[in-house]
């Protein structure tokens, strides 16, 4: 039988002879085909062809295969494998381009974008509509329309004058005329001889536009050399001053290629800086310990709650620009801490009326959590999120500033290129940091715009940009390199599994024709996988971070210097005592007036705090720490304060007469109704900070007359679950809904194409439809088959209405029921008979 016989008619034809694993490779890399399952094979060829599922599989083709997608386009349909190669490979066959070119052709087919055999190569009609040349939308290839199409409105006069200028033999009708002059162009030697006797002014105009833009003006009275050529067909007038590169020309000058420069390869990703390996891991340690840091300093912040929230959602100006002073950091990385908070699930709106942020319960059992954990946990968080730290600040569509917390932050991509940029580092020497320039254009390769450059405001490109920044403050790489942990976060082996392999990274060793497909990573999908690779990042990360300690070092000059990090009772009452001066390796403590009077107003005692002092410090405690304290504690409590509206209480009435003789006391509207009691015009609250900062030392008082012990109350949100990621399309199906899938789609798809005995007389559709008989003709059709054995089909109506067809092999018929093996369903089901509709007898050569 030849080929033309067999080969297929329509995508669903060719998707009917793949088999089950083709189809599953379809249905994987391209998920959306699945959502639903399609009831059979042509409606899975019908939504592989529909212009928003065509455009997101343009989209995740690396650049060579969109290249070789384009070439399709512009090539005769339907092409040969060899021209289509030629069209990229051009007429010197670069060898390159050549090794690469089947995988190319392969990812295409497998895809659904290309169907029919190497000798009848056809481009799904909605990617060819996408990528063909148009004056509209102009195709990266730089082609223009070719001979046919552009003349399409010419008078066949004209053409036949075009055909004798160019040395051919005038034929009868244009059809002829037209696949002559198609033929010299298309011809090698025939067009070299034509061009020859071309002007030398010609060629520089042919040169102009043989890569593209193939449009060009000209005046009402051309000159010479533009005469020359339009006259033989080399220039096509496509309107009023306006002429064409027709595409057979171009694709002559430019040697066979449908491209200026072909890229069957991937360019590589280049290593800038080089670092021992241990020294990469202990600055991504050390990053590692900050993020900690940083993280609890912001919720420590937020403790008795946190900023209001916008009408519209999320942080004000004013309130990142306070957080960022307060973590001393700059706005836009405050931002990554806050949404890095806020995504891991440690911080969220409370919902009140008057709605603020505040730490969540799960901020409490993280910071239970072994220090390693606590950052694993982060590090996942950040590495599966969509929201985008980066984009705040700016604007959205409608103008409006994005703000931190606030809608509008997430991108659905964002989780792929940060995981493909780690990927890519990981490809790397160990311990080398990348080349910027170079690992963009090894991910724009990957996933390239149909525009012809790159842009640096692409969002692709800003988002590897961020990547590597928040990589670098997050700890998952030091000094820009990847570290353990980072590999571990990936699902890679670590170097310990990997001493001694060859090569040391995906693709190092192989020839530059076998590296043209990207080298990805796996990916940890499922829960179980990410928490994984979060626990073995967390066991690689654990010895490298410092051991709390559980001392301090005071110093006369009133301050403590923590050597590294503290146990956490230790630092909280020092953040308590203390106020932090500088932060660092070591961190420099502070202790004042106002910092002894917090801890004295949190109901320590003056003998408490010196016995804490003396348990955890390893230097003596400094005489003048000891004397401020004692200080503060005798002071502390002198004067009593409580509501009149306000009161304040003394029993030395010295005290009250300088606070009444003090003209900064007159906005607080104090007099005497006793020796010992002023009474106030304003709040307890406003009266304690106020004679606070004339440098008394008051505290406040209950209505029974007791101190009260102003201890900061922890404000915590309900409980919230982490924001959600922004799917980028479906998710990808496993393998138990693929084999799912594909049985459904085969069992549809025979039911739609089972052939069925004719008989319009009796009800029976002779092509398509449901079959519709009377039910007495349909139980006693039933009946038969039951005897017989045979399979029928059907028409069924479920309970919702959906109307279906099935094949089925009748088992039993009673009680108005009948039970049948389902070859739709590949199960044993039962249908009331009054939902079928009809029954048809299949075709006797049907098995």
């Amino acid at each position: 039988m030849s080929p033309e016989t067999t080969a297929p008619r329509s995508l669903a034809e060719a998707l009917r002879a793949r088999d089950d694993a083709s189809l599953s490779a379809l249905l994987r890399s391209r998920p959306d085909l699945i959502t639903p399952v399609p009831t059979d094979l042509t409606q899975l060829a019908t939504r592989a062809g529909t212009r928003a599922s065509v455009v997101r599989a343009l989209e995740r083709l690396d650049r060579f295969t969109l290249q070789t997608a384009e070439a399709l386009a512009v090539a005769r349909e339907p092409a040969t494998y060899d021209e289509l190669l030629g069209l990229l490979a051009g007429d010197d066959n670069d060898p390159t381009v050549t090794a690469a070119f089947p995988h190319a052709l392969g990812t295409l087919r497998e895809q659904a974008l290309l169907w029919g055999g190497d000798d009848r190569l056809r481009l799904m009609r909605t990617a060819r509509e996408l990528l063909a040349p148009s004056p509209q939308h102009p195709s990266p290839t730089g082609l223009g329309p070719t001979v046919g199409e552009a003349t399409a409105g010419m008078s066949p006069g004209r053409i036949q004058e075009i055909v004798a200028a160019a040395g051919l033999t005038s034929t009868h009708d244009s059809v002829s005329a037209v696949a002559s002059l198609s033929a010299l162009f298309s011809d090698r030697s025939r067009m070299s001889a034509l061009l020859d006797e071309a002007p030398a002014e010609a060629i520089e105009v042919l040169s102009r536009l043989v890569w593209g833009p193939p449009y060009g003006q000209v005046t009402a009275e051309p000159a010479a050399h533009l005469r020359w050529l339009i006259g033989r067909g080399l220039l096509l007038p496509t309107g009023p001053g306006t002429v064409v590169l027709p595409r057979e020309v171009a694709l002559h000058m430019r040697a066979g290629r449908a491209h200026r420069v072909t890229e069957p390869v991937a360019p590589a990703v280049e290593a800038a800086t080089p670092h021992r390996p241990q020294v990469v891991d202990a600055a991504a340690a050390g990053q590692a310990y900050t993020t900690l840091a940083t993280v609890e300093e912001l919720l420590k912040d937020w403790h008795e709650g946190g900023p209001a929230v916008l009408r519209a959602g999320g942080l004000s100006v004013r309130d990142l620009k306070r957080t960022a002073v307060a973590l001393d950091v700059s706005e836009p990385v405050a931002a990554f801490w806050v949404e890095l908070a806020y995504g891991a699930g440690l911080l969220a709106s409370d919902g009140e009326a008057e709605e603020r942020y505040a730490a969540t319960p799960a901020y409490d059992a993280w910071l239970e959590l072994p220090a390693a954990e606590r950052w694993a946990r982060l590090a996942s968080a950040w590495l599966t999120a969509t929201r985008t730290a980066g984009l705040v600040g700016g604007r959205d569509a409608k103008d409006r500033t994005l703000s931190a917390l606030g809608p509008g932050l997430d991108r659905s991509a964002a989780p792929e290129v940060r995981h493909r940029v780690l990927a890519l580092l990981a490809e790397l020497p160990e311990g080398s940091s990348p080349a910027t320039d170079s690992l963009l254009a090894r991910l724009y390769w990957e996933r390239p715009s149909r525009s012809a450059r790159p842009s640096p405001d692409d969002l692709r490109a800003r988002l590897t940009r961020w990547t590597l920044s928040e990589s670098e403050l997050l700890g998952v790489t030091g000094r820009g390199a990847l570290s353990a942990q980072g590999r571990a976060l990936l699902g890679l082996p670590s170097t310990a599994d990997t001493k001694g392999a060859e090569p040391s990274g995906p693709g190092d060793k192989l020839p530059a024709h076998k590296r043209h497909h990207p080298v990805t990573a796996p990916v940890p999908h499922s829960p179980a996988e990410r928490a994984a690779a979060a626990t073995r990042a967390a066991r690689l990360l654990a010895p490298l971070l410092p051991e709390p300690l559980d001392h301090v070092l005071l110093q006369a000059d009133l301050t403590a210097v923590a050597p590294g990090p503290l146990e956490r009772p230790l630092a909280d009452t020092l953040g308590v005592l203390a106020d932090v001066e500088s932060k660092g390796g070591a961190t420099v403590y502070r202790f004042t007036p106002a910092s002894v009077r917090r801890a004295l107003d949190a109901g320590r005692s003056a003998s408490d705090l010196h016995a804490f002092l003396a348990a955890h410090s390893r230097t003596p405690v400094p005489q003048p720490l000891a004397y401020l304290i004692d200080d503060m504690a005798r002071r502390h409590g002198h004067l009593r304060i409580g509501a009149a509206s306000a009161y304040v209480r003394c029993d030395d009435e010295a005290v009250l007469n300088e606070i009444l003789a003090d003209k900064r006391s007159q906005e607080f509207g104090l007099r005497r109704i006793a020796p010992t009691v002023l009474a106030g015009q304003t709040d307890p609250a406003g009266l304690l900070t106020g004679l606070r900062s004339m440098g008394f030392a008051p505290a406040a008082e209950s209505a029974e007359g007791d101190v009260l012990i102003s201890r900061a109350h922890a404000h915590r949100t309900p409980p919230r679950t982490a924001p959600e990621p922004v799917p980028d399309g479906p998710p990808v199906p496993d393998a138990t809904l693929l084999g799912a899938a594909v049985r459904a789609i085969r069992a549809g798809d025979l039911a739609s194409t089972a052939p069925r005995k004719e008989d319009p007389a009796a009800g029976r559709p002779v092509d398509g439809g449901l079959p519709r008989t009377s039910s007495a003709e349909t139980l006693a059709t039933m009946q038969a088959a039951v005897m017989t054995g045979e399979a029928v089909w059907i028409g069924y109506v479920n309970a919702e209405g959906a109307a279906s067809q099935r094949v089925i092999a009748p088992i039993r018929v009673e009680g108005g029921f009948v039970t049948a093996y389902d070859h739709t369903a590949d199960e044993v089901r039962t249908y009331p008979l009054h939902r079928v509709t009809g029954v048809a007898e299949l075709a006797d050569d049907q098995p």
